[in-house]
């Protein structure tokens, strides 16, 4: 088959495409230029460490070493449209982004399945590590988590539709981390030993507050307790998440956690741990993978974070395209603008964006 692999430089990536031009595959390598690093925006602007100039020159020589076409298409209008615009608007609105979610549902695989389409490619391939079956019963295709527990990406690809996934492989979806490494080293690739990256690729680490201020006016405000007394006063709601400890500027004699982020009052509030729990969430803008919502009552697992453990919950359907997740037990800083992807087992049965 002719299959377009999205290589990013690292070293997912590139064993995926490696191991399907080995297979036999008609395989091309697209990058996609998502933002200038150039420096013309201002010597003081600061990256990630991810999809830099420097990634886009080690998938090329990736392509070389296995011997297929690589291209690097520029996505810097679509990333900008769809990714920073979205980033910037949610932390200035006191929700918490995830821009890996957009730029994988949004922009890669909506844009470059049809990108594939026009080069002939019957498939779209990435590096993550998730896993796409076709169901034999309902003949619909299931997104499932990867093998490797440790490095799962299932969670950044919920928004994903039955059209995408029936283009979408992800060929390292059934390793672990160490065989990918060891492929790439008995492969030659020169990014064998290439650490992974974990930044928001267009904002340096710690610097997302910084990024927003220079696309939106920052409005100071105040920080109050739980009671509603003020204790302190900030420089905007987008330096802040729900969950957050450190960086409050505040003394107290026991620690204290942003419990609720109020954008249109600017009002931060704060609290002692346990008044981060809680039992329900409600989401909006949900993505059933088989395309119809669950029966009322249907027992699911939800995670709340990447990095966070699933919990045992049952699900109800509100209106169109929203959800209301009831945990069996409380769960700690439910931040509005993170993600709550809905697992049977180790199937994505959908998510959307906590409200």
């Amino acid at each position: 088959m002719r299959i377009v692999v999205a290589m990013s430089g690292g070293v997912d990536s590139s064993v995926a495409a490696a191991l399907l031009a080995r297979e036999g595959h008609d395989v091309i390598g697209l990058s996609m230029q998502l933002y200038d690093a150039s420096g013309s925006h201002g010597a003081d602007r600061a990256f990630g460490t991810c999809c830099t100039i420097d990634d886009l020159h080690d998938a090329r020589r990736v392509a070389a070493r296995i011997g297929i076409p690589h291209y690097i298409v520029n996505f810097e209008r679509e990333f900008a449209d769809t990714v920073v615009s979205n980033f910037v608007a949610e932390y200035a609105s006191g929700r918490t982004p995830i821009p890996c979610v957009h730029c994988n549902g949004d922009l890669k695989f909506a844009t470059l399945v049809a990108r594939a389409e026009g080069l002939g490619a019957d498939f779209v391939a990435t590096g993550h590590y998730a896993r796409v079956d076709l169901d034999p019963t309902t003949g619909r295709y299931l997104l499932k988590r990867g093998l490797d527990p440790a490095k799962d990406q299932s969670y950044f690809l919920f928004t994903l539709t039955q059209d995408q996934l029936s283009h979408a492989m992800f060929p390292v979806g059934g390793l672990d981390k160490t065989d990918v490494r060891a492929q790439a080293r008995e492969l030659g690739l020169s990014v064998a030993e290439k650490k992974d990256s974990h930044e928001i690729c267009f904002v340096a680490s710690g610097e997302h507050a910084s990024f927003v201020e220079r696309h939106a006016p920052a409005l100071a405000g105040t920080i109050r307790d739980v009671s509603g007394k003020i204790v302190g006063r900030h420089d905007g709601v987008h330096r802040f998440t729900v969950g957050q400890r450190k960086g409050l500027g505040l003394s107290s004699p026991v620690p204290l956690y942003v419990v609720g982020i109020d954008a249109d009052a600017r009002n931060v509030t704060v609290g002692p741990k346990a008044a981060l729990e809680r039992e329900t969430l409600t989401a909006s803008g949900v993505n059933w993978i088989a395309g119809v919502p669950p029966a009322p009552g249907t027992r699911l697992t939800a995670q709340i974070r990447y990095r966070h453990r699933e919990a045992p919950a049952s699900i109800e359907s509100l209106s169109a395209g929203r959800v209301r997740v009831t945990f069996d037990h409380p769960q700690i800083a439910i931040a509005p603008g993170q993600a709550v992807v809905l697992y049977d087992g180790d199937t994505v049965v959908g998510g959307g964006w906590i409200d």
